[in-house]
């Protein structure tokens, strides 16, 4: 059994940054986990990918994030990072982490697993 929590959502003006992070508990192997990234999703709209890191440290990032945010982890922690900078309004959205087995950080499918969401909401 997995599970994500993560922590660092909250307001923020336009042009700030926030420091987003998941801890991801394995009951079992840590192994079957190598894959971590987080989504966003908004009312209404599909949850979309904006980062994705796996656990020999290859990133994948939405065209919309490139540049101002950047995905770290620590494996000892089993703990993946969202830095975001230069926030946008377009950027407010409910966050969740993921993770899942796969080692191809490129692969579209769905994670298995899911953390409850953080809210970010960046003001204008």
């Amino acid at each position: 059994q997995v599970q994500l929590v993560e922590s660092g959502g909250g307001l923020v003006q336009a042009g700030g940054s926030l420091r987003l992070s998941c801890a991801c508990a394995v009951s079992g192997s840590i192994f079957s986990i190598n894959t971590m990234g987080w989504y966003r999703q908004t009312p209404g709209n599909q949850r979309e990918l904006v980062a994705a890191i796996t656990r020999a440290g290859t990133r994948n990032y939405a065209d919309s994030v490139k540049g101002r945010f950047f995905i770290s982890r620590d494996n000892a922690k089993n703990t993946v990072y969202l830095q975001m900078n230069s926030l946008k309004p377009g950027d407010t959205a409910v966050y969740y982490c993921s993770a899942d087995p796969k080692t191809d950080v490129y692969d579209s499918s769905w994670p298995r697993y899911w953390g409850q969401g953080t809210q970010v909401t960046v003001s204008s």
